[in-house]
């Protein structure tokens, strides 16, 4: 359900031509990644599962809107920082955690995500792949 959740997310943004406006919007965050503002639809869907965020990335690329490189940075943040909303419901709410570790708990996942954005720039870059 969660995969589903996230894939039409990305659809009615596409559907409705706000992909466009908040692509516009996030271009300088994504930018600092090497990534078009267009990217931040593969993290949105991730958050709701990391299949979703997979998905979307490959069909972003097969659309055209992100590089061979693009894609393939975006897919180790997408595993980081899956799931996120699910996780956190599930095992941070249901296990009765100490409350004031909950927002470093929901932060940590998207630090990791962002360094992983910037390692596999650095790798793709070595390579000769952008």
């Amino acid at each position: 359900p969660a995969m589903i959740l996230g894939y039409t997310l990305v659809y009615i943004l596409q559907a409705t031509g706000l992909m466009d406006l908040l692509g516009t919007v996030f271009a300088p965050v994504m930018g600092l990644f090497g990534l078009p503002g267009e990217a931040f639809a593969v993290l949105i869907s991730a958050f709701f599962a990391k299949a979703s965020g997979c998905a979307t990335a490959a069909t972003m690329y097969a659309a055209g809107t992100l590089t061979l490189g693009q894609a393939s940075m975006l897919l180790p943040a997408c595993i980081l920082m899956g799931t996120l909303i699910g996780h956190y419901a599930r095992i941070v709410l249901v296990t009765d955690s100490n409350k004031k570790w909950h927002p470093l708990l929901l932060v940590i996942p998207l630090l990791d995500a962002a360094i992983s954005l910037v390692v596999m720039r650095v790798i793709l870059t070595f390579m000769g792949i952008s």
